[in-house]
């Protein structure tokens, strides 16, 4: 559980022991009278009790100086489409990281719908503008998870150095025993904003609780100028960040987690809930946006790393987690979860030790895209490959493809699309295990598929073994080193798929720890690094060199008294250099 969500449920816990002498059992984030508060802070109320999302009421957002409202939530209006048989979208209340069953109807949205307070909010839907992108996303204002309701405010509204105030109607939310009657009055929730932004976006730091930079991600981005020059690291600590992430226009930007397993991007967000503007068309690169149903969505930027975190969409149909359109993007050691499509890339994208998970056609895009030790999971066909002859499609290089749910299906597809082929359709696999792939291996094919690169070489099973490939589609290619060593050679190089040579610098994704050990025991020491290239490493007991210790763990056995120290590891490639915390050696 993320530290801030423990302390909402520590205070919660206080707070009820004198329950019974209160009007209502709850406590606030930020706290009432709280300063130094982020602006993109979300506004949480933390309950004794499970809440419920009312179909009625306003929260409102005052300036605390001026008594004028700055942001107003209407719950009246549905937070956005689903499927149109059933009518508006019920208010939200998800379980967290499970998928939600939602039906896949399509519908448009105008472009240059309004944001929050810019102008009066459309009743079809509740909109945001996020990211400064010219239409309103869809969104879901109030968000339950077991006792706590998190209240998603218009973007970009609050400022710094200011003091705001919040009102919320009695119709909001309820509990149980009826005890919630709403917030009033200028006194009720009073917080202050920070008196004054970062002093530069070199690193960032982006923290559910409110200790860091930021409380968002998409704070953090938004404060990132465009097209910087200079480098920028959004450091982003462990938690569940529930929101819809998009931005447009940046570079030279690293969003590094400090967990894989624990920084957690996630929404219930997809083609129905936010389908394509009208008059957009879609998966085309370079150009304009095609799509705004991912959870994190780096649209027209370059030269961005997403480096060990998770990115999950909670919802099923065309839904994304991640949607990359733009050049020299960077995915290394992340997790992607979505439903169809989960992950798209348009323009060139390295991925190397990350894992993409979805329902069927798992990856799509123009690609072109190079996969290096990833493993794709998918329930149906793993990809719907749609690059032109203007460049490569999907290379995929030792990584593994796995079946989920049983039985089997296909690799990719290759289907008229609207009216139109891609005949040049790739997808090459060099080195792959394959679980749960039929005899065929090659889904659907219309159309012009002569110049289509269904290719392979050396495929295995999960136990190394051959791949019988006897019955793979006549319109597919077995490659063999006797008679395509060149071309194997080749797709096994990044900057030939890629037309670009992936490069970033070492980037430490667990520090080694120390150990307190009897004499004559064996100590274990590693961090766990990641860098394209691969960095190399030397150990340091004390600042001294360790001969010989040049690998990213170092073992010291029969641990003696002239072993005992603060080690550190340096690790660095041809894109820089970093040092790992000491990591302290004591023999008791």
């Amino acid at each position: 559980m993320a530290r801030f969500h423990a302390l909402l449920l520590v205070a919660v816990l206080l707070f009820a022991v004198d329950a019974p002498a209160r009007q209502s059992s709850f406590v606030r984030f930020p706290a009432s009278n709280a300063s130094n508060i982020n602006p993109d802070t979300h506004l949480v109320l933390a309950f004794s009790s499970e809440p419920r999302i009312g179909r009625s009421g306003q929260i409102r957002i005052y300036d605390g100086s001026t008594d004028r409202v700055v942001d107003t939530l209407d719950l009246s209006i549905p937070p956005g489409p689903t499927d149109r048989a059933q009518g508006p979208a019920a208010p939200y209340t998800p379980a967290p990281y499970q998928y939600e069953s939602r039906s896949v109807t399509n519908a448009n949205t105008v472009p240059g719908t309004p944001s929050g307070a810019a102008l009066p909010t459309p009743r079809d839907y509740q909109l945001s503008i996020i990211g400064g992108f010219s239409d309103g996303f869809h969104f879901y204002p109030v968000i339950v998870h077991g006792n706590e309701a998190t209240i998603h405010l218009h973007h970009n509204l609050l400022e710094y150095n200011k003091t705001y105030y919040v009102q919320i109607d009695p119709g909001v939310l309820s509990v149980a025993d009826g005890s919630f009657t709403g917030i009033g009055g200028k006194q009720g929730w009073r917080f202050s904003t920070k008196t004054a932004p970062p002093p530069d976006s070199s690193r960032l730091v982006v923290a559910l609780d409110g200790t860091g930079d930021f409380n968002t991600v998409q704070g953090a981005i938004d404060f990132v100028p465009d097209r910087s020059r200079n480098h920028a690291t959004i450091f982003i600590r462990n938690g569940a960040y529930e929101e819809i992430v998009y931005f447009r226009n940046k570079s030279n930007v690293t969003f590094l987690g400090e967990d894989r397993d624990n920084v957690v991007i996630l929404y219930a967000n997809n083609e129905v809930f936010n389908p394509h503007p009208s008059n957009i068309s879609t998966n085309e690169w370079p150009g304009t946006f095609p799509s705004r149903r991912a959870v994190f969505m780096a649209d027209n930027s370059s030269d961005i790393q997403l480096v060990n975190l998770t990115i999950r969409n909670t919802t099923r149909g065309q839904a994304e987690g991640l949607l990359l359109m733009g050049e020299r993007y960077i995915v290394s050691h992340v997790t992607v979860v979505g439903s169809g499509d989960a992950l798209q890339a348009n323009g060139p994208v390295y991925l190397t030790d990350s894992r993409i998970v979805g329902d069927g056609d798992t990856i799509l895009g123009r690609g072109p895209a190079f996969f290096n030790h990833c493993e794709l999971e998918s329930r149906g066909v793993f990809m719907w490959i749609r690059n032109t002859d203007a460049n490569h499609g999907n290379v995929f290089l030792n990584s593994t493809f796995r079946k989920l749910g049983g039985g089997t299906t296909e690799l990719a597809r290759a289907p008229i699309n609207n009216g139109r082929g891609y005949p040049f359709a790739e997808a090459v696999l060099i080195n792959a295990t394959l679980d749960g792939i039929s005899p065929a291996g090659w889904g659907a094919m219309g159309g012009d598929t002569a110049n289509m690169r269904y290719w392979e070489f050396n495929s295995r099973d999960l136990e190394g073994r051959p791949i019988d490939v006897s019955l793979r589609k006549p319109e597919s290619l077995q490659l063999t080193m006797e008679k395509d060593a060149e071309t194997i050679a080749n797709y096994g190089r990044p900057e030939y798929v890629l037309g670009w040579k992936p490069a970033m610098a070492p980037v430490i994704l667990r520090q080694p720890e120390g150990a307190t050990v009897e004499a004559g025991q064996t100590v274990a020491l590693a961090a766990r690094v990641a860098g394209i290239p691969e960095a190399t490493a030397q150990w340091f007991r004390n600042g001294v060199p360790i001969p010989g210790a040049t690998q990213p763990a170092l073992e010291i056995r029969n641990i003696q008294s002239g072993d005992v120290g603060r080690y550190t590891v340096a690790l660095a490639n041809a894109s820089g250099s970093v040092t790992s915390r000491a990591a302290v050696v004591i023999i008791r």
